[in-house]
């Protein structure tokens, strides 16, 4: 995780006084953009003659029984997240060796869960000469026309000592994304097997850090490339009604700086509120069902924080008007861009509440059969 902007609270079902712990500067942008904002009311007519672009503002998740989180929850296997997390608690700054260690291993472990796995390779210029980039893209259903993305970045900061390990920025991320589609790998399969038009997709972003000084060119490498580039491939190819593959996107949730025990989120998006809201409803329907670790405070604040302005790998989408659930704590993990971001600083009973409650997310946006 890179660099976070300004922050101006707006609360509207609580008040919130929060000062922010790193350097403050110019909110970069107001997002006013609508999905598919370019072209104007035209192109989005045109666009909702599509069946599949106009069910995605119609859709709204399943929910879930007390069985069914039940269900959901009892899908727990430390065992194999901590397997999943050890091979990228390794420096893995772009273009070194554990970076291409790190990228195979997220490959490897996609592929063999079945998954539709592309990998975007890129060259980029960077303050430290050119670099090569590669983006990871597993899809569980190829042929569906709707995405919900998982996403979050694999690469680390590089710093002098190249002893930077990024536990929570963003290791734990990536691990609990192969994690939940191992263990979700059976619904997940038999939702596949459904034809539904929507499927679930996770993008392992490269290049999210700065090589020296965070600015709108040292930074965000890999999202800026994916999403300029998904806007200009039409989808379906050669269609007259000028959707494309960014239009695909139902809605991009990003994880980073997790693992540490005292993690709170809140909801910085306005447009997602419906989503955000599920999410702390699920949070207090499972800490009262004695489902999740042990803890004072909720996860899930059931506060806005909207213009807070954190610098990350969701603004290139933001940008174009894909909908955006930004899930990063406030205020940011002490061990943020520091050497102590290790696997010590992580807290395993709040990592498995996460990965609960992520599972929950996925089962009712999805609608899957529990």
């Amino acid at each position: 995780m890179g660099r976070q902007m300004s922050v101006v609270v707006h609360s509207v079902r609580s008040t919130a006084a929060m000062v922010p712990r790193w350097m403050c500067v110019a909110l970069l942008y107001t997002f006013t953009a609508v999905l598919g904002s370019a072209g104007g009311h035209d192109s989005q007519d045109k666009r909702s003659k599509a069946v599949w672009y106009r069910a995605k503002f119609d859709h709204e998740g399943s929910g879930l029984s007390n069985e069914q989180l039940r269900t959901v929850a009892a899908m727990e296997d430390m065992q194999h997240f901590r397997k999943m997390l050890a091979p990228i608690l390794v420096p893995r700054v772009v273009g070194t060796e554990g970076h291409t260690r790190v990228r195979q291993h997220l490959v490897n472990t996609m592929n063999s869960l079945g998954w539709t796995v592309e990998e975007d390779r890129f060259d980029s210029n960077t303050p430290v000469g050119r670099k090569t980039f590669t983006n990871v893209i597993a899809t569980l259903n190829p042929d569906a026309p709707r995405h919900l993305i998982l996403a979050c970045h694999y690469d680390s900061k590089l710093d002098r000592e190249g002893e930077f390990i990024g536990a929570t920025d963003s290791a734990v991320p990536c691990a609990m994304l192969l994690n939940l589609a191992f263990v979700m790998r059976e619904v997940l399969s038999q939702h596949s097997k459904m034809q539904s038009d929507l499927t679930l997709r996770f993008i392992f972003i490269d290049g999210e850090e700065a090589f020296r000084l965070w600015s709108d060119t040292d930074s965000l490498y890999g999202a800026r490339h994916m999403a300029a580039n998904l806007e200009a491939r039409a989808y379906p190819t050669n269609n007259a009604i000028g959707t494309n593959e960014l239009h695909r996107m139902d809605l991009f949730v990003l994880l980073d700086l997790l693992g540490t025990a005292d993690v709170k989120f809140f909801n910085y998006f306005e447009e997602t509120s419906p989503w955000y809201m599920r999410l702390v409803s699920y949070e207090r329907r499972l800490r009262e069902m004695q489902l999740l670790h042990a803890r004072k405070n909720y996860i899930f604040q059931n506060r806005d924080l909207f213009h807070a302005g954190i610098q990350d790998d969701h603004i290139p989408f933001l940008k174009r008007g894909v909908p955006v659930l930004h899930l990063i704590p406030m205020p940011f993990p002490k061990v943020w861009h520091k050497n102590t971001d290790r696997e010590e600083a992580l807290h395993y009973g709040t990592i498995e509440s996460l990965n609960k409650l992520m599972r929950t997310f996925v089962a009712d946006y999805l609608h899957l059969v529990l």
